[in-house]
């Protein structure tokens, strides 16, 4: 069993810090065993999944990097048919990249991958009892999530 209620420190700070390490490892660890695309254009092609159609500038300000490397990215991915081009609604000069339809079936083998992964992992390590404590995660964290992006 992995789970010891009386080795929880709910100190808020501590918690948080435990949490973000966690969270991340979790995270790099379910994308090192199921991504079927390199981690830089997963993120983009996840990120066109979840906020549609984004200009390149849009992309490299949300991955905090140069518009340089995203269009490098973007070039790998429109050779490979997994993204597409199409007129910025917003700037008829400019143009905004979309998933084409080999993209939306790339970002969701690797979702289906990774959710396989975890659920094995899940059934493979952790006691009835600690499955049932798990489940109230994702709601904790949509709270959490719901809080962190409520404006100020």
């Amino acid at each position: 069993m992995l789970y010891n209620s009386e080795t929880i420190d709910a100190d808020p700070d501590d918690l948080a810090e435990r949490l973000r390490s966690a969270v991340g490892r979790f995270v790099r660890a379910a994308r090192s065993r199921a991504d079927t695309v390199p981690a830089s254009q997963g993120e983009t092609l996840r990120r066109l999944d979840r906020e549609g159609p984004q200009t390149i500038a849009d992309l490299a300000r949300f991955r905090g990097v140069s518009h340089q490397a995203v269009s490098r990215a973007v070039a790998e991915l429109e050779r490979a048919g997994l993204v597409a081009r199409a007129v910025n609604p917003h700037d008829a000069r400019g143009y905004v990249l979309a998933l084409a339809d080999a993209g939306r079936a790339a970002v969701e083998t690797d979702r289906l991958a990774r959710g396989a992964v975890i659920a094995d992992a899940i059934g493979s390590v952790l006691s009835p009892r600690e499955r049932e404590l798990l489940g109230a995660v994702p709601a904790l964290l949509d709270a959490l999530s719901a809080e962190l992006t409520r404006a100020p």
